[in-house]
This record gives structure tokens, sequence and C-alpha cells, in this order.
């Protein structure tokens, strides 16, 4: 079993990281443009398997997509952060281009791979990658939502005083501001989380789920990468193992909850075949609105994406 990180930055290593000490898969290949960088990560990780005892072999290339050739999933974390003086549209454009050359690229050599994108705009890099794999688009997906929810439970953990461990919860709708946290969908220990914390208190929690990741950008002058990175490796582990996990991943929609051709969050079945099935649950009038408005800002950054020349 063999499975391809592509991208050695903080996400991608760490996603990697964390695959070999779960011995998630019996190979994993560490791919980066940047001569060395991959290889040499992947050789700082391998000299730990005999302090952690794990024996998951981790190497590393430099752009040699051969390397690649069989994996059963592919996690994409390509891309470049924002840059002073670039405008959201030269980041889209600049993107699309780097996912849609590494996704082709994938699928040349793993036609049957599962590809997971964390590369940003999420949702927008999602449909970037599908259009360019020419694939069902059970096989291409994001990771957005498995971290987003992650951050949620964390935060009502902390406020709660209890084990993250019991906390369930549900959140769709595209990866930022927008994204639709369900408190009716929320549990602990299968309590409502509704009868134990107030709505001011949930609120302000859900406030702070929406800007996340602006939260530790302002910490860390840099964007998150052990939670993404750890996310990631969740739902590699879901389809490797065919564990059958009811997550909320970034899918491609056709119809359901009202939305058609469109990547959005939104519950799924993972398994050895991707997603194997989008959970559809009854939405009441509020949540439907909110998800529509997230649907609309996804909607947005893909005209922009179609009125380029890079797909």
């Amino acid at each position: 079993m063999k499975v391809t990180v592509v991208g050695a930055g903080n996400v991608g290593s760490t996603c990697a990281n964390v695959l070999a000490h779960n011995e998630i898969a019996n190979e994993i290949v560490l791919l980066d443009i940047k001569e060395g960088i991959a290889e040499g990560k992947a050789l700082d990780m391998w000299e730990t398997s005999p302090v952690n005892l794990y024996d998951s072999r981790i190497t590393g290339s430099t752009n040699d997509y051969s390397k690649t050739a069989g994996s059963e999933v592919v996690v994409i974390t390509s891309g470049i952060p924002r840059k002073p003086g670039m405008s959201r549209d030269d980041l889209i454009a600049t993107n699309a281009g780097i996912v849609k050359s590494v996704t082709e690229n994938v699928i040349e050599h793993s036609p049957n791979a599962k590809i997971i994108i964390v590369s940003n705009p999420l949702d927008v890099m999602c449909y970037t990658a599908y259009l360019s794999a020419k694939v069902g688009k059970s096989k291409v997906m994001g990771m957005a939502g498995v971290l987003d929810t992650a951050r949620y439970r964390s935060f009502l953990a902390m406020e709660l005083n209890v084990s993250p461990k019991d906390i369930q919860a549900l959140l769709m709708g595209g990866h930022g501001d927008t994204m639709v946290p369900l408190p009716r969908y929320t549990t602990v220990g299968g309590i409502p989380v509704t009868e134990l914390i107030s709505a001011e208190k949930l609120d302000a929690i859900i406030e702070r789920t929406k800007f996340g990741g602006g939260e530790i950008v302002k910490l860390l002058g840099t964007s998150a990468w052990y939670a993404p990175g750890a996310a990631a490796a969740q739902m590699v582990e879901a389809i490797v193992k065919d564990q059958k996990r009811v997550l909320p991943v970034c899918s491609w929609l056709e119809g359901e909850y009202g939305q058609n051709g469109i990547y959005l969050g939104v519950p799924v079945i993972l398994g050895k075949n991707g997603i194997e099935k989008i959970l559809e649950v009854d939405l009441n009038a509020e949540e439907q609105a909110m998800l529509e408005e997230s649907a609309g800002a996804v909607r947005n950054v893909m005209s922009v994406l179609d009125g380029m020349d890079v797909l």
C-alpha cells in the first residue's frame, strides 16, 4: 500500500509524519519541487523509526512522479501563500496552475488514486483537480471539513473541560468564514451541546472556529500545519483501511442540499473507494440559508477561475 504526499512544506511533511508514525501505509512518498527538501525531510522522519517503533518506509523525491506510481491515495498540499501586492485573482491563477499540473502528473502514474486536496483556496482547488483528473467525483475531494470540525470540537472541549474524544460535531459549507457549524448536530457523550453551554458562549465558539486559521496566522505569522496535516492523514487512513468513517469532506455536489456543480463541505462515508456516499441530513430554514450563502461565496471564487485561461 503506497501513499504519496505532494508538497513537503509544513502541512505535507506533518501529514507524512503522522501517516508513518501510525503505520497507515507500507510506503509513503514525499514529493517536492525544491531540490533536496523532500529527501531531507523523509530521511529525518525515517531516522525516528527506531525511536518511535514503526516500519512504514518514507522516501523523498524532487519532482520525480515516477516514484509515486501505484499510489492508493495522493494528498496534494502544493501551492503558494498570498504574498504582499498579490491580488486574490493572482493567487487563484497561480495555485490553480500548480494544482492542475500536479494532478495531471499524479493521474498519469496512479490512475486509480484517490486525491485529497489541501491547497488553498480549498474548494476551488478541488474543482481544479476534478477537472484536471478527469476521473469519477468520488475520487477527488478536499480536506477542510475535518480540520474545521476538529477546531470546533477542540474549542468546545476547552470550554466544557471535557475530553475532545467525547465530542461529535458536524460542520458544512465552504472553507472560510462562511462555513456552517451545526449545533443541532453537536453532542458531548451523546448529550446535545445546547444542554451544556449557553447560547452566547456557543456562538462565540462558532465565530472562533470560522476564523480559526486566521488566529493561528496572527500568533505564528504563518499558516497552521499540525492540525491540517493530521486532518489529511485521518482522511487517508479512512480510505486505506476502508473504515467507512463519517466525516465532513469537500465533495462535488450534483443536487445534494439543493446545490449542483460545486465543491462544498458535506458529511460523507469515506472508504476504500473514496467518497462512497454523501449523507443528506435535514437542515432547518436558517441552516439552509447559511449553506446557500456559503455556496454563493464559493461560486464567486469559481467564477474568477472560470474566467481565466488556466484550465
